[in-house]
């Protein structure tokens, strides 16, 4: 169902989307600015493989993108590592945006193939769940979707393309998008594909958090002040867009990140959200996404299930697939909510999409620091400046706009809550602020009663103030 719009003057007076997680995906309703412009950049990658005197020639359709040769024996390279993350399927789906996704049985998936998961037994449910913690107007405010005036609205939440045409994995077994030679070929190396980059540390205010802008990573986030010793969880709903980008390495992501321990070496860091990104995915589609880390990017870790790690317990959930409607410029807003939290007796951190789908946990023996607490949240948006040519990316953050836009127009993550060390999931109320390059993207925060603290974020990449 769509969004009832109304105009904003100082904050949200259209509705946020809904944060129940039992509908289906209805069509896209993308920003009809951004969805040009993004088609213009990103047709579907399209490769073709030539067999030359025991070599591959990989052209791809994409105008920036260059032929690539790849020798037989880096493809027998390439397909003996995807043999190990495409485990045997018990049943496959063709989503209708391209994707396969493979129906897996829950103890043949990937995480279990971690030498520290060895004799991993499968948790198939938290032991507890957070105890929310929230006022009667605030509660009020959510039931009914209200927003920033009171006026009750009807919402939607986004959901994934590949449920569209109705098959779902059987019982049993968790939906696992299938990795192909495409999807490492864009990476730098096979080492390299599925993993970020190692960040590097900032050089910044003494109260600002360890963000990285090392390796051309710039932010617009939201993080916790520090009166927060110990974290053991947090939770937003964001709104999804489809931003452009420039070049088939870059990418744009909003997300939540749990973090513990130092950016120079040990950081421990647990990261979800949507993200665009055409080297990882092979289009312009925002994608759920997780990725973990025990070693501040250095060797640990992944994207989604692109490595051992992460567990999944949910059949209705793919990791990697395309999420379904996006908001649109000035007009329909869809949303999602994301909770990440430690089990208080085993230890395992969990992830919830929706307010109440689980969606799997990060094992506790994957973390060194977070085998005990967070001591860090952040919220927001990053992307990755190549600066071709030397100028500043044309690559947006959420959905383009600066965050004056304001409900509509800007990004924005609302309901920011932490869990503590009760177990309690409670208002956030106090954040602190941080743009890197504030004339590229920027980030406004605000509180309300209905969405809690909140914030509006994002920018276009180059501009006149931004070269």
């Amino acid at each position: 169902m769509d969004i009832v719009g109304r105009k904003r003057r100082d904050s949200p007076s259209s509705s946020s989307s809904s944060s129940s997680t039992s509908s289906s995906s209805s069509s896209s309703s993308s920003s009809s600015s951004s969805s040009s412009t993004t088609t213009k950049l990103f047709p579907l990658l399209a490769l073709l493989f030539v067999f030359s005197s025991q070599r591959f020639t990989i052209a791809f359709a994409l105008n920036y993108t260059k032929y690539r040769q790849v020798s037989s024996v880096r493809m027998a390279r390439i397909q003996r590592h995807l043999d190990k993350i495409n485990k045997p399927p018990v049943f496959t789906i063709a989503s209708p945006d391209g994707d396969i996704i493979d129906c897996v049985h829950k103890r043949k998936q990937p995480a279990l193939d971690h030498p520290l998961l060895k004799n991993h037994k499968i948790q198939r449910a938290p032991s507890e769940r957070p105890k929310v913690k929230i006022d009667e107007e605030e509660r009020d405010g959510k039931k009914n979707k209200m927003d920033e005036g009171g006026n009750i609205l009807i919402g939607a939440e986004a959901w994934q393309t590949w449920h569209r045409n109705g098959t779902r994995c059987p019982r049993g077994t968790v939906p696992i998008r299938r990795s192909t030679p495409h999807d490492v070929l864009r990476a730098k190396s096979l080492y390299d594909f599925g993993r970020k980059q190692r960040r590097l540390p900032l050089a910044r205010r003494s109260d600002a958090p360890d963000v990285v802008s090392g390796n051309g990573h710039e932010h617009a986030i939201a993080y916790t002040a520090g009166t927060w010793q110990e974290i053991y969880g947090a939770k937003a709903t964001l709104n999804v867009w489809d931003p452009s980008i420039e070049e088939v390495n870059e990418f744009s992501l909003s997300q939540i990140w749990v973090l513990s321990g130092s950016f120079d070496s040990d950081l421990n860091s647990i990261e979800a959200g949507w993200q665009v990104s055409p080297e990882l995915y092979g289009d312009s589609r925002p994608r759920l996404f997780t990725y973990w880390t025990s070693d501040a990017y250095q060797a640990t870790g992944c994207y989604n299930l692109l490595c051992a790690g992460f567990v999944q317990t949910n059949s209705r959930i793919a990791i990697g697939a395309a999420i379904s409607p996006v908001s649109s410029f000035a007009a329909n807003q869809y949303d999602i909510t994301i909770l990440v939290w430690k089990d208080p007796k085993l230890g395992n951190w969990w992830m919830v999409f929706g307010e109440d789908t689980l969606v799997g946990y990060w094992p506790s023996e994957l973390f060194t620091h977070l085998a005990d607490h967070a001591t860090m949240v952040e919220w927001g948006g990053e992307v990755v400046d190549t600066r071709i040519n030397g100028e500043h990316t044309l690559t947006q953050m959420g959905s383009g706009q600066f965050a004056e836009s304001g409900f509509g127009k800007a990004s924005y993550f609302r309901n920011l809550e932490i869990v503590d060390s009760d177990n309690n999931l409670g208002s956030v109320q106090s954040i602190q602020t941080l743009a890197e390059n504030s004339n590229c993207y920027d980030i406004e925060s605000f509180n309300s009663n209905n969405w809690g603290t909140y914030f509006y974020y994002g920018g276009p990449g180059r501009n006149p103030n931004c070269p």
